[in-house]
Order: C-alpha cells, then sequence, then structure tokens
C-alpha cells in the first residue's frame, strides 16, 4: 500500500568555491534533517559549487561517476534509509557542463536523473548579465521520478518561468513538483513566491524547492527562501536567507482533493491561434 503521508525538507545552503567544503555542508544539513524526521531531503541547484569563473568551474568538476558530493548523498541516503533529492550538481559534459539533478532512493541507488532544461540567458537592469548556455548544455526532456509515495517532476530554477513544462508533467502523474535553485535575489524579490504558488495552483500540485540563499565567494547574492507549497497554493514552510533546513508534512490525498475541486488539468481544451487585423479607420476606403 502506497503511504499517504511523509516528511519533507529543504536544504537551504550558501555554497561556494571549495566542492569538498560544500559536500561537507550538505551532507551535515542532509543527515540534520534526518535526524528531524524527515524521509524526503532536497538540496539546492549547484549544491557541490558555485562558481561563476568559467576556467575554475570546469577545473573543479568532473563526470558523474566521480562526483564527490553525489557519492557521499548516496551514502547518506543508503545510511539514513531515506529519499535524497540531489537538486542539482556541476557534472562534466564533453566541452560544456549538464546542471543535472539526482534523485536517490533508500538504498543509496540513482533512481533517474534530470539536466535542466531552460538555460539562464539574461541582462538584468541592475546590470547583471548571465549566459548559461555558454558554459552549460540544456536538457531536452521532461523527467517523472518514482518515490514511494507518488511520482516527482523533476526541474530545477530558471524552469519554474515555463509554466507548460510543469503542466505537462503533472498531466503524466506528477503529484510533486520541484525546483530547487540558486535565484538571483533581484530576480527572487520580484517574484520566487508567486512563480512556485502559480505552479502549484496551476496543476494541484505540491512544490518542494530548496535554494540557494545569501552572499556566496565569487561574488552573487542568492534569494534563499526555500520553500514547500501544498496543491491549494499555501506555504507550508519557508526559509529565509541563511543556511539551514526547513520540514513540512506532505499530505499526499490534497493532490486529489485540489484537482478535484478545481479540475484544471481535465478541463483543459485544445484551441488555435487566430490573429485578427483591425478593420480600417471609419472613412477611409478600402485598398483595392
Amino acid at each position: 500500500m502506497t503511504p499517504t503521508r511523509f516528511t519533507a525538507a529543504c536544504v537551504q545552503m550558501r555554497s561556494g568555491r571549495d566542492p569538498l567544503k560544500n559536500r561537507d555542508a550538505a551532507v551535515a544539513l542532509v543527515r540534520e534533517a534526518a535526524s528531524q524526521g524527515a524521509h524526503f531531503v532536497q538540496t539546492p541547484e549547484m549544491t557541490s559549487l558555485v562558481e561563476r569563473e568559467r576556467a575554475a568551474l570546469f577545473d573543479k568538476v568532473g563526470p558523474e561517476e566521480q562526483d564527490p558530493t553525489l557519492l557521499a548523498l548516496r551514502e547518506v541516503a543508503r545510511e539514513r534509509g531515506i529519499v535524497v533529492h540531489l537538486g542539482s550538481n556541476a557534472i562534466k559534459n564533453g566541452d560544456k557542463i549538464a546542471n543535472r539533478a539526482f534523485l536517490i532512493g533508500p538504498d543509496g541507488e540513482i533512481v533517474a536523473s534530470y539536466d535542466k532544461v531552460h538555460l539562464f540567458d539574461v541582462d538584468l537592469p541592475n546590470g547583471e548579465s548571465w549566459r548559461e548556455s555558454a558554459t552549460y548544455t540544456g536538457g531536452d526532456r521532461a523527467v517523472l521520478a518514482e518515490t514511494p509515495w507518488g511520482w516527482l517532476g523533476m526541474t530545477i530554477c530558471y524552469d519554474v518561468r515555463f509554466a507548460a513544462l510543469y503542466r505537462a508533467l503533472a498531466e503524466n502523474g506528477a503529484s510533486f513538483l520541484s525546483a530547487p535553485a540558486c535565484f538571483t535575489k533581484q530576480t527572487g524579490e520580484a517574484h520566487w513566491h508567486v512563480l512556485h504558488r502559480s505552479r502549484a495552483i496551476e496543476t494541484g500540485s505540491f512544490m518542494i524547492s530548496a535554494a540557494q540563499g545569501g552572499l556566496h565567494e565569487d561574488g552573487r547574492e542568492t534569494f534563499g527562501h526555500s520553500l514547500i507549497v501544498d496543491p491549494w497554493g499555501r506555504v507550508l514552510a519557508e526559509a529565509g536567507t541563511e543556511p539551514g533546513v526547513i520540514l513540512a508534512e506532505i499530505d499526499v490525498g490534497l493532490v486529489a482533493d485540489a484537482r478535484g475541486r478545481i479540475p484544471t488539468l481535465k478541463n483543459a481544451r485544445p484551441f488555435r491561434v487566430e490573429a485578427v487585423p483591425a478593420p480600417a479607420p471609419v472613412g477611409q476606403a478600402a485598398s483595392a
């Protein structure tokens, strides 16, 4: 029988430029979450390394099978008998890097992995400029991963702005959605909460997103505010900007309840987009 309740935790971090220090911080926080009763623990995007200098980034990352943070969190999952969602790590992928998430089962085995689809190529009003596509490869598949409580839709950070991805995951069975992040402070202050509540409400799903928070060694400042949101859009748990752990009890039955009350997934209909030109101004003859 599938369990209907579990405790989810988000680990908030302030990862720096030393992958081994970041690994140790992640392990300690995941263990802390497990000690507080968490059955599912998620870490943020770029758990093992936050480094904006491209050459330094390439120098510090390697292939998946040698990644020290992934290896350590697999051991913690096995040791504590919990599900660990490694929000993402930088993984060497040819002449670029994959921004890759992993779901790890209670036996320490990798259940699924997901490469971030949407890359953050933007120029912000405060002068910040980001070109993830110069360094990272974009994924080309949406991923549903099975957990003991139902299906998890795996996404990462900037993906949260693309509503169609979350609808597709929910339509294909996801009860839980996630966007572990390294959100900039400026964009987070503007949109972090509304985007998460919107994705939860639109799909009738839980949103579980661990985040990076604070001023990092490479100079960037991230928003923090790891969130757990229920299918009705209510915030169940929220962090501030400091590293730490938040927890919430997840009642899986709330997914069916929300989708039953407002069945947007069932009520959607196909449509076409039609562009209608404006009529000619009054008194002006139509063109020949």
